[in-house]
């Protein structure tokens, strides 16, 4: 009996999305710690947190309407969903009251840090 062959887990496509997740966990533990460590203040001007809100929201719709067709489902749904909620959360912050700015930060680093371990695990799963 014969195995089929199986995909190298070295290709530059496959270690560039290993290196993504591993930098989103990264980040994800940074907003953590920040979160945890100093009081985090509404930034003076909101539009560059809305505008960045805004473009994790686009990016999480357009990660699931276009799939990658070398890309399993579940790793779609959890990029796609991540960063639509990451987005989300990221929009509440400027409305949010000061006493939350914190919370709503380390959650939005949990959010990142959980899909670098899930998409971590579920690419060197399936590799």
């Amino acid at each position: 009996m014969t195995r089929a062959p199986r995909k190298s887990i070295a290709t530059p496509a496959n270690l560039f999305r290993l290196l993504s997740e591993f930098t989103l966990f990264l980040l994800g533990g940074l907003l953590v710690l920040l979160s945890l460590r100093r009081p985090a203040r509404l930034p003076r001007y909101p539009s560059a947190l809305i505008f960045v809100g805004i473009l994790f929201v686009y990016w999480g719709v357009r990660a699931w309407i276009k799939t990658e067709e070398d890309t399993p489902g579940p790793h779609t749904h959890i990029r796609a969903g991540s960063l639509a909620l990451v987005g989300a959360l990221t929009l509440a912050i400027p409305l949010s009251p000061r006493q939350d700015v914190n919370w709503l930060l380390g959650v939005v680093g949990g959010i990142l840090v959980l899909r670098g371990l899930l998409g971590g695990a579920l690419f060197v799963r399936s590799s």
